[in-house]
């Protein structure tokens, strides 16, 4: 009982029941009066935009430097990042690579070895306070300013844009009942998928799937996780080039943050794009051990 993280729990419950209960019922009462259109285009938009920020910012951005970013890049992926509500920029890092550091031993914070559920979500409900890092794994990190600020606001930001912008359109629109459909809808709803988005990454990538690359740690490629995680599911992959800024590396795989990435390098909104030398890829491949 005493490493239960009372608000995490709460929380992270909460929102899936609200979800698969609470949402149903507004459907029965309300569905003839709002405007699924907008809804759906809100719900789209704010999952995408939630969910790259994770993957693109918070991820390969910022936790492994995989590529440089300009401030606008950075500002939008840390704002938008935010609204998944999974930690500061710094915390997430933080844990993040000492997960790569340490993976599937005890002190890797998502450990798949203490069970599927653990690595899903068991680790931010049964986490004893105190046992967090001390953040000096993201020194790099806290030297940046926006991400500094980031760090201190990260829960505001993301309740007010993530629940408060879908929210406030849909009153706009509609009135009380679009705001309210526009809370579950694009706010609470997209907050489950983006959640279990991530969390599949931990769990699921680290029990089914391939291991094309390296058989060093229980990391595993899925294209079917790829498909619902913006390209993630090469776990395998990246868990051996985990600097490279494309998990999917071959061009058939479905990796649209290596897409978006590349196309913000020709805009030149991105740069220093770091990948793997194929040669080395080659060789991981044919001495899989």
């Amino acid at each position: 009982m005493k490493s239960i993280r009372w608000l995490n729990s709460i929380f992270l419950i909460s929102t899936i029941l609200v979800t698969l209960t609470g949402f149903p019922v507004f459907c029965y009462y309300f569905s003839d009066q709002i405007n699924w259109w907008l809804h759906g285009i809100m719900f789209a938009t704010m999952f995408i935009a939630s969910g790259l920020s994770i993957t693109l910012g918070y991820h390969r951005l910022f936790a492994h430097l995989s590529f440089k970013a300009k401030w606008p890049v950075k500002f939008l992926t840390a704002v938008f990042g935010a609204t998944a509500l999974e930690n500061s920029v710094l915390e997430w890092c933080s844990d993040h690579r000492r997960h790569h550091k340490h993976t599937d031993e005890d002190d890797d914070p998502y450990n798949i070895q203490r069970g599927f559920l653990h690595a899903h979500m068991g680790w931010i409900m049964l986490r004893p306070l105190g046992e967090e890092a001390p953040l000096t794994n993201v020194n790099d990190l806290k030297t940046d300013p926006l991400l500094r600020w980031q760090h201190r606001w990260w829960g505001v930001i993301g309740v007010v844009v993530g629940f408060g912008l879908p929210a406030l359109i849909g009153f706009l629109v509609e009135g009380a009942i679009g705001a309210l459909a526009g809370f579950l809808i694009a706010g609470v709803a997209r907050l489950v998928m983006v959640h279990h988005m991530t969390f599949f990454i931990n769990s699921l990538c680290h029990t089914i799937g391939t291991q094309p690359y390296s058989k060093r740690c229980s990391a595993k490629d899925s294209w079917l996780m790829a498909l619902f995680t913006f390209g993630e599911g090469y776990h395998n992959f990246h868990h051996e080039f985990q600097h490279d800024y494309r998990n999917g590396v071959k061009p058939w795989q479905f990796d649209p943050t290596k897409w978006i990435v590349w196309v913000l390098s020709k805009l030149g909104w991105t740069y220093d794009l770091r990948k793997a030398s194929s040669k080395k890829i080659l060789f991981a491949e044919k001495n899989v051990k």
